[in-house]
């Protein structure tokens, strides 16, 4: 294999090559190395990089499968995380210059659970300040004029880059399924609560949710399997039977599934090329698919996800206020000094909105099997500034419900956009299922026309 085929080859691919011994994680490693070598100077992905640390770690793995012991259904695979996630004595700076330099003792819950599946972990990826909105160094890999969206900016920049096949980030509001749309790979948001946050940066407790990026989506459903469970230490997480997510995915849909396509009440801040894209998709889809308004209520879903957000960051980062409010960005400072004022009434009455939305979105769900909606309000937008508007992703996140955006739209000048399909909640595999469904109609449909 060389760099070029990076770009080409599955991690289900190469988990086999790695499993029967055909590719040792030594070299699959140093292919990597080079490519990261190749493209960091201008995609900047990582915070924490070092390829000797990997090489060490790349040789002990390839040591345990040589020696018979048994290995994981990671092994071997590189996978990158994002740099709000706990590693043991590598830094986790959060983004922020306030927290440079900090090397945790333990491991967050889901990096235990990759190292115990035999992944390779790669390095740290960029992360937007504190996880927020101020934008971190990474670039947009498909043009470097563009953001690449947060704030899981490195880590969706990784994998489009073919730096690493998977990666680990996080949402908050948009904060996996907008920066994959705008770099062009599958992102895949569980459903709240499937994978532990332990370890990982408390933003917004009600919130955080933990998703991974991928080039396919079966491959995303092999990372995310691994992670997902319960903890202690996380109440949002429950004692549930270990999902089959990968083999879920990758069946055969029994039958034709039914998208319900759903413009939310947000649909004119979509620019005109995304809005087309969605409509061309929804008369590709015919009969399969039907278009489902959401009641008024809808509409005050963003207000309501950014008072908790806000009000629960006001909460867990007063300790970077304490340490350094002036190192902070400005928006940063402005959003805590917001936090600070939303009065408990209104946070409290925040917290009651997702379980009257949830209960609007089971009556769609008994009509179809996923929702087809906008990933983002279009291609990435220009200049580095901004990491996007998440206007399209905070309902879903504020719901709980799965969602995963596929990479199959372009602007008209080269730049990626994504389709979002949104689950019904503790349905993740039927959402994968679908999507990888989804995907390989609209390839079969583009080689027709290649053809």
């Amino acid at each position: 294999m060389n760099m070029k085929a990076l770009n080409e080859v599955s991690a289900l691919e190469l988990r086999d090559r790695l499993a029967s011994g055909a590719m040792s994680v030594e070299a699959l490693a140093r292919l990597y190395l080079e490519q990261i070598a190749a493209r960091e100077p201008e995609v900047q992905a990582w915070a924490w990089l070092d390829a000797e640390h990997v090489l060490a770690e790349a040789r002990q793995l390839d040591q345990r499968r040589l020696s018979g012991a048994p290995i994981g259904p990671l092994h071997g695979l590189p996978v990158a995380l994002k740099d709000i996630i706990d590693t043991a004595r590598i830094p986790t700076a959060n983004g922020t210059v306030l927290d440079e330099g900090r090397v945790p003792e333990h491991d967050a819950f889901l990096v235990a659970r990759l190292k115990s599946a035999g992944a390779l972990i790669m390095g740290k990826t960029v992360s937007a300040e504190l996880a927020f909105l101020g934008p971190g160094k990474t670039r947009n890999p498909v043009n470097p004029e563009h953001t690449p969206g947060g704030s899981s900016s490195g880590s969706a920049a990784a994998v489009a880059a073919a730096m690493v096949p998977l990666a680990v980030g996080t949402q908050t509001g948009g904060s996996v399924i907008r920066p994959a749309s705008f770099c062009g790979v599958v992102g895949f948001k569980p459903t709240f609560g499937c994978i532990p946050r332990s370890g990982v940066l408390r933003q917004s407790p009600s919130l955080d949710t933990i998703g991974v990026f991928a080039r396919t989506t079966e491959d995303a459903a092999m990372l995310a399997e691994v992670l997902y469970g319960h903890d202690d230490a996380d109440s949002a997480t429950a004692l549930a039977p270990f999902p089959r997510l990968l083999e879920t995915a990758s069946a055969e849909v029994p039958v034709k599934p039914t998208f319900a396509f759903v413009k939310t009440p947000y649909w004119d801040r979509a620019e005109p090329e995304m809005q087309q894209a969605l409509e061309e998709l929804v008369e590709f889809l015919g009969e399969q698919c039907f278009e489902v308004p959401l009641a008024g209520l809808f509409a005050e879903a963003a207000g309501a996800r950014e008072r908790i957000n806000l009000a629960e960051m006001s909460r867990n980062f007063h300790h970077y206020e304490q340490r350094g409010f002036d190192q902070l960005s400005r928006e940063l400072q402005g959003a805590l000094k917001r936090g600070n004022q939303i009065p408990a009434r209104d946070y409290l009455s925040a917290l009651d909105v997702p379980q009257v939305l949830n209960a609007g979105l089971e009556e769609v769900f008994e009509r179809c099997d996923v929702i087809l909606t906008v990933a983002a309000p279009g291609a990435a937008p220009a200049g580095l500034s901004s990491t996007g508007n998440a206007i399209f992703n905070g309902l879903w996140t504020l719901c709980g419900n799965p969602c995963i955006t596929l990479p199959v739209f372009d602007n008209g000048d080269g730049l990626p956009m994504g389709v979002q399909l949104v689950g019904r909640r503790h349905q993740d595999g039927r959402l994968l299922r679908t999507a990888r469904w989804l995907a390989a109609q609209i390839a079969e449909a583009n080689e027709r026309i290649a053809i």
